[in-house]
């Protein structure tokens, strides 16, 4: 069966060696312009003794930017000293991406988010999933996966855990979710879990974290920040680097329900009536789509099916069809 063939990718690091180690996971790719070529995929492992595993990712979707900035910087300047255990550094998951700057890989076209398990005789992204999926999520205790909204959202940013049958993990996720001190944090529901990293992750039992933190396909100072020092925090927190958590005020929201789900009928150009973090009553306008094919025809509106907090907007000025326009989230 393809799914007990081993993994094409050969790692250039020793995940059982202390000390700092920067390599790649070298995924060979034949190609036009490289018959024998690979696609390198940095990594960075550092390790000091025994203790539990931590597993860092960004770059999901590539045009997603705070976690590949705070995980580089973060593969740069943690000292093995401070660490026991292991923390493993993957900050463009999918490099291909990750390098063109679009959501997925312009190779294949793999979204990376709903590639998994993966497969070793599959595309590119298929066979990093499965990478991540046979090698890399067995040895982590906690996985923590920063998102952001890419070219086509925009996010209060959050850091972000889900709710499970298993009460116990779930509680551990929101734990750490805690720690992580963004502004916002969110219960969260997923609208498409299959093929998801952490679907993945959850059903092996770990410790599942992420964020959204804005998006427009760029990155801000603010959340730059709240990455950089989130990140440390989980990882005060799980008992992994030392030092004490940074604490600061975060709001907790859930997202209890489908409706939080807001999603254009028709092309247009947007018009958002509410701006990001301002309440939303239950049938408010959140956004208008103007029709531009000709003129005198007036503009679809979108309304809330709740009321809560607008937590998440469609960014661009131009929406097509089934393009998700707002999301609202209740304050707990």
């Amino acid at each position: 069966m393809s799914s007990l063939r081993p993994s094409p990718i050969a790692p250039t690091v020793d995940f059982d060696r202390d000390g700092v180690q920067h390599g790649f996971l070298r995924l060979p790719y034949s190609r036009d312009d490289s018959a024998w070529g690979s696609v390198m995929i940095p990594i960075c492992v550092i390790r000091n003794g025994k203790g539990p595993a931590a597993l860092l990712s960004g770059g999901n979707h590539g045009d997603e930017y705070e976690g590949p900035l705070a995980l580089y910087d973060l593969a740069r300047t943690l000292d093995p000293k401070d660490v026991s255990g292991t923390v493993i550094i993957v900050p463009a998951m999918n490099y291909p991406a990750f390098r063109a700057g679009t959501r997925t890989s312009p190779i294949d076209k793999g979204n990376m988010n709903r590639s998994f398990p993966g497969r070793p005789d599959g595309t590119v992204t298929e066979k990093i999933a499965d990478y991540f999926q046979r090698e890399l999520l067995p040895r982590a205790d906690i996985v923590f996966d920063f998102h952001s909204g890419g070219k086509t959202l925009d996010f209060v940013p959050f850091c972000a855990a889900h709710t499970l049958p298993d009460k116990a993990l779930e509680q551990r996720a929101f734990d750490a979710v805690a720690a992580f001190a963004a502004p916002f944090s969110m219960r969260m529901i997923e609208i498409d879990a299959v093929g998801m990293y952490d679907t993945a992750a959850e059903e092996m039992g770990k410790v599942f974290v992420s964020t959204e933190l804005g998006g427009g396909g760029t990155s801000r100072a603010q959340t730059v920040r709240i990455a950089r020092r989130g990140i440390l925090n989980v990882l005060r927190h799980a008992g992994i680097v030392a030092g004490v958590v940074e604490k600061s005020k975060t709001q907790w929201l859930d997202m209890p329900s489908g409706d939080c789900f807001s999603f254009a009928e028709d092309d247009g150009m947007i018009e958002t009536m509410v701006d990001l973090g301002e309440p939303v009553e239950k049938d408010a306008v959140l956004a208008r789509i103007h029709s531009t094919g000709r003129t005198g025809i007036a503009p679809q509106e979108i309304r809330a099916k709740m009321s809560g907090m607008l937590a998440a907007r469609h960014f661009p000025g131009l929406v097509k069809a089934g393009d998700c326009a707002a999301v609202v989230a209740v304050h707990v």
